[in-house]
């Protein structure tokens, strides 16, 4: 990471566990709920290995937060309720997902439905 990078100053879990908020140092806030954060993931599991290789992931609407793990100084690791816990949620990964949030999740439901997926179970 440079030195520009935003830095988190708080990321907490909602009493639910339906959502987390992270805010950066730079002032920007945005609260990320579960079921975006699961299908965003950036584990290979979900983003494959390729662009070619990623995985729409549906029936996740009721889908929770069930710990948020440190890894260093530059990301966290969530555990979902679904057991999925290989995403690395870096500082900047976190930054561009909640910058991009609206656009990710509008293509994430067109997706689901170009496939003829659903997000529940």
């Amino acid at each position: 990471m440079s030195t520009q990078d935003p830095w988190p100053t708080e990321i907490r879990l909602a009493k639910d566990k339906r959502s987390l908020r992270v805010q950066f140092d730079d002032g920007q806030a945005f609260s990320l709920p579960a079921e975006f954060l699961r299908v965003v993931s950036p584990s290979a599991e979900v983003q494959g290995h390729s662009p070619e290789q990623r995985k729409t992931v549906p029936g996740k609407i009721d889908v929770s937060v069930s710990a948020v793990e440190p890894v260093g100084n530059y990301a966290v690791r969530l555990v979902f309720s679904d057991g999925h816990d290989t995403g690395l949620y870096s500082w900047r990964y976190l930054r561009k997902i909640g910058a991009e949030q609206a656009e990710l999740w509008s293509g994430y439901l067109a997706e689901l439905d170009a496939k003829g997926l659903r997000r529940e179970t």
